[in-house]
């Protein structure tokens, strides 16, 4: 395609788009293929293109880019698709990012575990928040700084080539043999990494890796300015008048939330900030127990996202270690962190434990007295001295709203950092930006997790500041609501099929605060075979998920949500978000997520009809 004719095709696509492009975050499952993620949505765009078909009944029935926004999303395909066609690329060979400087740690941890040399040429100046010791001492990766006038000036080089350049505005690069990937840096959007020559397209997938775990795509509003600047539209000018007053706004209400007495960190998405605590972690243990090994105890069936990012950070540094905590089913939370930190130390290691409560996708909360006592008791190396404590890292997603952080609350004795994704029940499903905050016994570790939010460039934007200060307020009363709409369904599913098994906080559990607006959902099943019963059960499940979603097409959806304004949220977290657990590990089960603004009788109604057709 003609580069005038594809950029006249954007304007009509920019003029067409349906609103879900840029109002969505988590997209439909029903119509994607993980393993196919952007390139069966851009296959079928390509075919609209060719045709010069953009109605918005034509895009809308596009299958789903990716299931995520922070993995990527149809406008950011959009925008990779027209790079790629301005340089005669393949779309995959083009990855855009709100970071500026994790597309340059992208290819700097690839070449790590490949023992690989690079050189980063730059134009100017790199981005503020690179920080070359950081880099080198906390990260491993080792690397050569050279500054230059332009991209034909970069001379051969044995490794890889990385090229940083600001650019003002979307244009071809100038080719060059000798540089491996052009990262272009836009001051508004983020950045947008080109993969050049055909011998570097198997770092592709590892590229979008590190996108997937570490960082987020850029976000839509960005593509959508930066597709408008592409083809010469005016873009929306954002008011950016209440910056400060949002922040003073959203880092109030996280205090407020958790009832915590300490100042809270807020970037792009959960697992961006779930890397900065990681990392920030790491460089306290490198700084202040120098040589000792670090183990990251995470359970192995938690939020794929989480289990899978533990594991990328400690293939990196052989002084990290992974140990499995088991907290699910028959094991019990607070026996297990015995277990492991009893063994922790007498290595005399530094134990960093990963855990959720309530715990995902079986909603279950542990003894919270036990849980203090285990974590806070001192315990003696096999030389006798003083062990280390550990830090305990609570994901709260599901349950933001109970406090665990206050001088009085249960973990006061415990070095805990909290943190949430704000995709969920703090914007109401608007933005993806988490947040997490720490109890005065563990403030003294935010300063770091800071520089390592700030180094990987994955501080919230200004807009998702905006949308997390107009939605937090109601966060607690919406919490509430979806907690009654949630357990009126789970009620009703007991009575209507009393043979299904459901993991629901108990009645006990919600008078202590924990009241999630999720359950699982364990169908009965039949055959003699535990394989067959699996497969009965499974084929179940989509059964039950096909109804809903046709039955009640505007309310019910077959996606990865939880905390949204309004609907509900059906899933199979062993294809979704346990999409990178053990297959052991994995819960093939329903988890139905439900929100204080939706139809529960008409839901019921459906549900009955279901089990009338079992």
């Amino acid at each position: 395609m003609e580069a005038d004719k594809m950029l006249d095709y954007i304007k009509d696509v920019l003029e067409n788009m349906p609103a879900d492009w840029l109002r969505l975050t988590t997209h439909r499952l029903d119509i994607y293929n993980e393993e196919l993620a952007k390139v069966q949505f851009l296959d079928q765009f390509e075919i609209l293109a060719n045709q010069n078909k953009s109605s918005s009944s034509a895009l809308s029935e596009l299958p789903t880019a990716y299931d995520y926004i922070r993995l990527g999303h149809p406008l950011s395909c959009v925008l990779e698709w027209a790079i790629a066609k301005l340089n005669n690329l393949a779309p995959d060979q083009v990855i855009s990012f709100l970071s500026k400087t994790t597309p340059i740690l992208s290819v700097l941890r690839k070449n790590l575990l490949n023992h690989k040399n690079t050189l980063i040429a730059y134009t100017n100046e790199l981005p503020s928040s690179f920080d070359t010791e950081v880099l080198k001492t906390v990260y491993g990766y080792t690397f050569e700084l050279r500054k230059v006038e332009k991209a034909s000036d970069v001379s051969e080089f044995d490794g890889s080539v990385i090229f940083v350049s600001h650019q003002d505005e979307i244009s071809p690069i100038n080719q060059n043999s000798n540089i491996d990937f052009y990262i272009h840096l836009y001051a508004d959007f983020g950045s947008v990494l080109l993969v050049n020559g055909e011998q570097n397209k198997e770092y592709i997938s590892d590229i979008q890796h590190v996108r997937r775990r570490e960082t987020v795509a850029m976000t839509p509003n960005n593509c959508l300015a930066a597709l408008k600047s592409l083809v010469n539209q005016p873009t929306s000018d954002t008011q950016k008048n209440n910056v400060a007053e949002n922040k003073t706004t959203v880092l109030d209400a996280i205090k407020e939330v958790s009832g915590a007495n300490t100042t809270p960190l807020v970037a792009s998405s959960g697992l961006s900030v779930q890397y900065a605590i990681l990392m920030g972690l790491v460089n306290n243990a490198i700084e202040n127990h120098k040589g000792k090994a670090i183990k990251i105890v995470v359970p192995p069936n938690c939020y794929g996202g989480t289990n899978d990012q533990a594991r990328r950070v400690a293939a990196c540094n052989d002084a990290i270690e992974i140990v499995d905590l088991p907290v699910d089913g028959d094991n019990d939370m607070v026996q297990s962190i015995g277990i492991v930190l009893d063994k922790l130390a007498k290595e005399d290691a530094i134990p960093y434990i990963i855990a959720e409560i309530p715990t995902n996708p079986r909603v279950e909360v542990p003894d919270l007295q036990k849980l203090r006592d285990v974590l806070s008791a001192r315990r003696k190396t096999a030389s006798g001295s003083e062990a280390i404590d550990p830090v305990f890292i609570l994901d709260q997603t599901f349950c933001p709203n109970v406090h665990f952080l206050g001088e009085s609350d249960i973990l006061s004795s415990v070095r805990t950092i909290s943190f949430a994704s704000g995709s969920k029940f703090p914007s109401g499903g608007e933005c993806t930006a988490g947040y997490c905050v720490a109890n005065k016994k563990a403030e003294a570790l935010m300063d770091k997790i800071a520089l390592h939010l700030q180094l990987c460039d994955n501080e919230a934007t200004d807009l998702q500041m905006e949308i997390l200060a107009k939605q937090m307020p109601s966060m607690k009363q919406r919490i509430h609501d979806a907690y009654l709409n949630t357990l009126e369904f789970v009620n009703f599913i007991k009575e209507t099929l009393p043979a299904a098994k459901i993991n629901f906080v108990s009645e006990e559990l919600a008078k202590e605060g924990f009241t999630p607006s999720v359950f699982s959902l364990d169908l009965p099943t039949k055959g003699n075979t535990a394989e067959e019963r699996e497969t009965y059960k499974r084929e179940l499940n989509h059964k039950l998920i096909n109804l809903m979603i046709t039955e009640i097409p505007n309310e019910s959806k077959y996606c990865v949500s939880y905390g949204q304004l309004n609907g509900c949220y059906w899933t199979i977290p062993a294809t979704s978000t346990q999409g990178t657990t053990k297959e052991d590990d994995k819960d093939y089960i329903a988890r139905v997520s439900l929100s204080p603004n939706m139809d529960v009788e008409l839901h019921k109604k459906v549900f009955l009809k279901f089990v009338e057709l079992m």
